[in-house]
C-alpha cells in the first residue's frame, strides 16, 4: 500500500470524487482521500492523500489555496457558471478602469451568498439537491476573505484575475457579485487551482500520468512524505527508551528528547516559542506523528499518529 501525498491535476469535467475512483483502480488500494473539492467544470491542483496520510485530509493546510477565474460579464445563469441555464444576457458597456475598481473592491473581508448549486446544507438536504428540483431559498451570507486579487488580463466581456482566499470562498459566487456591482451580471467561464497546500499546477500528475509511472514501477518517486507537509515544524527524535511510549501513542515528557531540530532547546525554545505541532520520530529515525506541546503539564501529546 502506498503512504504519502500525491499532487494530482484534475481534468475538467471529472468530479472530485471520480479522481479518487480512478485512483482506487490504477493503484490498487482502497485508503485513499483528498483535500478541497473542485467543481466538474474546474481544472488543476487536487491534493491527494493516499494510506496513512488519508489522516492528513481535514488538517492539511489550505491557506495558499490560489485560483485563477475567468469571469464572463454580461451572462447570468442559475449554476453561475457557463455549464448552467441561461438567466439573463445584456450588452456589457462597463470600462475596464470600472471593472479593475469592482474586482479590487472584494479585496479582503465580504459577506458572500453562497451559491444555490452547492454541497452546503439547510435542514439536512443539500443546496444542490433542491436546485434540481427547481427550488431557490434563501441563504444566509458567510464571510470569506480575498488575501490577494490580481487582475491578470481584460479583453471585456471577459475579465481573468488571479485570487487567493480562505476556505469556503466561491469564485462562481464572487464572479456573480462582481457582475452585479457593474450592472450587467456575471458568471464564471474558467476556474484553474494553481496552488494548493503548498503544491503547484505546473508539478501536478494527471491520471494518465500516474497510470504510466506505475506500470514502470516509478510511481513512488512522486509521492511526498507525510512528515515534508509541515517543514516549519520542529522535529524531535526520541531516545530509545522512549521508543515504546510513541509506538503506543502516549505523552511523553522532555527527557525522554534525545536530539531536536538544529538551533532548537528543547530546555528552553520549547515554553519561549509557540509552535501548532512537532514532528516526532523514534530512535532510528521513523516518522511517528504530530505531537503538541502542553505547557501547564510540560509534555507532549499525540494529535496524529502515523506509524
Amino acid at each position: 500500500m502506498y503512504d504519502g501525498i500525491i499532487n494530482v491535476y484534475k481534468e475538467p469535467r471529472f468530479t472530485s470524487f471520480d479522481v479518487v475512483a480512478k485512483l482506487l483502480g490504477i493503484l490498487h488500494q482502497k485508503k485513499i482521500g483528498h483535500t478541497g473539492t473542485l467543481d466538474p467544470q474546474a481544472e488543476g491542483v487536487l491534493v491527494i492523500c493516499l494510506g496513512k496520510a488519508t489522516k492528513l485530509c481535514d488538517i492539511l493546510p489550505d491557506h495558499d489555496k490560489e485560483y485563477e477565474a475567468t469571469l464572463l460579464l454580461g451572462t447570468t445563469t442559475d449554476t453561475e457558471d457557463t455549464t448552467g441555464q441561461i438567466l439573463s444576457q445584456q450588452e456589457v458597456s462597463v470600462t475596464e478602469e470600472q471593472v479593475q475598481e469592482a474586482i479590487l473592491s472584494f479585496l479582503g473581508t465580504y459577506e458572500q451568498v453562497p451559491p444555490m448549486y452547492s454541497a452546503i446544507k439547510v435542514n439536512g438536504q443539500k443546496l444542490y439537491e433542491l436546485a434540481r428540483q427547481g427550488k431557490v431559498i434563501e441563504r444566509q451570507p458567510r464571510p470569506v476573505t480575498l488575501y490577494r486579487l490580481e487582475i491578470l488580463d481584460v479583453d471585456l466581456p471577459r475579465v481573468v484575475f488571479r485570487i487567493q482566499c480562505s476556505r469556503g470562498t466561491y469564485i462562481r459566487s464572487l464572479c456573480r457579485d462582481i457582475g452585479e456591482k457593474l450592472g450587467c451580471g456575471g458568471c464564471m467561464e474558467r476556474l484553474v487551482r494553481t496552488k494548493a497546500c503548498g503544491f503547484q499546477a505546473v508539478n501536478s500528475l494527471r491520471l494518465s500520468e500516474i497510470e504510466g509511472l506505475v506500470q514502470t514501477n516509478a510511481f513512488e518517486e512522486k509521492i511526498h512524505a507525510i512528515d515534508t507537509m509541515y517543514p516549519e515544524y520542529p522535529k524531535i527524535r526520541m531516545r530509545k527508551q522512549g521508543d515504546k511510549l510513541v509506538y503506543n501513542g502516549n505523552k511523553f515528557r522532555k527527557n525522554m528528547i534525545e536530539s531536536m531540530t538544529e538551533g532548537y532547546q528543547k530546555d528552553t525554545s520549547i515554553e519561549a516559542d509557540t509552535h501548532s505541532g512537532f514532528l516526532v520520530y523514534d530512535s532510528a529515525g521513523q516518522f511517528i506523528g504530530i505531537y503538541q506541546y502542553h505547557l501547564d503539564k510540560q509534555e507532549f501529546a499525540p494529535y496524529k499518529m502515523f506509524l
